[in-house]
């Protein structure tokens, strides 16, 4: 039976800009750092994988020494698991608080899926209950049952590495040529082709300029019927153009597609409508 796995941020909701940034940066506020990053900012560090490295990318020397951290590299990732630990209590809460509605087409395509009996998955590099806590939000506490989550720190190296992805497959039983993996961003799109995974991308807010050659689909979302977001396509490098909405039976004609005629990254789709 195929199986469909969800990345988290940027798919199921609209989470970094909603939820990651502002509890990153009460975080910061409440143990007295001296950041704060503003949108511009969030959006160089959404490129990296992991909200600990995102966190750790600002220890310059100049930052531990000005703001009297410790010097050893072990009381320092104590500390940054520590605050990590903060942020993640307060993102949760953001989510509970119905700060970060689900993206359109996410309860659907998940109820559409779980009723055709596919294997669903959601594979992130965010922390486990933060993943849990969008996704019950999403798809409800009852569907979100029928997921398993991948999350956080179960694999040594963060998307663009493949690691979660192939962890996820060899957990599922499953082989990559069964699998349609739902992105929003370059770094997730590499890490699930690198796992030979075929992909289709839905842009996020802090991700619509990227690269994603490569992508069997993409679609600035998963759209809902009428009266619902209808759909704009962006790319349809494998022939499948879903009609205001993906369905189920798109992504089957995905991985199809994909299966068939194996995706070329270096090439260009000749019905590419807009380069994200």
């Amino acid at each position: 039976m195929p199986a469909l796995l969800f990345d988290c941020d940027g798919v199921l909701a609209d989470t970094e800009r909603f939820g990651h940034l502002p509890a990153f940066n009460q975080m910061f506020e409440e143990f007295g750092l001296p950041v704060h990053w503003s949108e511009a900012d969030y959006a160089e560090k959404v490129l990296i994988g992991g909200g600990k490295e995102r966190i750790a990318s600002t220890l310059t020397p100049e930052f531990v020494a000005q703001n009297g951290l410790p010097a050893d590299p072990g009381e320092r990732a104590a500390l940054v698991a520590r605050w990590h630990r903060r942020k993640t209590e307060i993102y949760t809460g953001l989510v509970a608080a119905g700060a970060m509605p689900a993206r359109p087409g996410i309860d659907r395509l998940a109820r559409e899926a779980a009723e055709r009996g596919f294997t669903l998955a959601v594979a992130s590099t965010s922390a486990e209950p933060a993943v849990r806590a969008v996704l019950e939000h999403a798809v409800g506490t009852e569907r979100a049952g029928a997921f398993t989550i991948f999350a956080g720190d179960i694999v040594p190296a963060k998307k663009p590495a493949p690691d979660i992805y192939l962890h996820a497959l060899d957990a599922l039983s499953l082989d990559a040529s069964d699998a349609v993996v739902i992105e929003d961003s370059a770094n997730g799109l590499a890490a699930a082709r690198a796992a030979g995974l075929t992909t289709i991308v839905t842009v996020s807010s802090f991700t619509a300029d990227e690269d994603f050659s490569g992508a069997s689909l993409v679609v600035s979302s998963l759209g809902d019927p009428s009266p619902g977001e209808q759909l704009t396509i962006l790319d349809a490098r494998a022939g499948v153009r879903p009609q205001g909405f993906v369905t189920l039976d798109d992504v089957v004609a995905v991985l199809h597609a994909a299966t068939t005629t194996p995706t070329d990254p270096s090439t260009t789709s000749p019905d590419q409508e807009v380069r994200p």
